[in-house]
């Protein structure tokens, strides 16, 4: 098992995953090698909340010129946490 640090990278800062709080789910960037069950333990591990359920996606990387030369950015993948009812992960929604 990774540790937790190496599982979550940042938490995903938009106008779509700020209004998934309300419904008691966070979305976080994670390593694209994570799987649900390191996701889940990482973040039970990071915030001292319990894990309903895990969801991701891969979202593949775009191609990119400069000048002539064309190259493509790194693919992501993204985890979507929902949490227990009553869990909530402190000073998320104030971002």
């Amino acid at each position: 098992m990774r540790d937790a640090r190496d599982v979550l990278i940042r938490p995903v800062i938009s106008e779509k995953s700020v209004g998934l709080v309300d419904e008691n789910k966070y979305t976080f960037w994670v390593n694209t090698a994570a799987n649900k069950i390191e996701i889940k333990a990482a973040v039970e591990k990071m915030f001292k909340v319990k894990v309903d359920s895990v969801r991701t996606v891969t979202v593949k990387g775009k191609e990119k010129r400069v000048g002539r030369y064309t190259g493509m950015t790194p693919k992501r993948k993204k985890a979507i946490v929902t949490l227990k009812p009553g869990n909530k992960i402190e000073g998320f929604a104030g971002l």
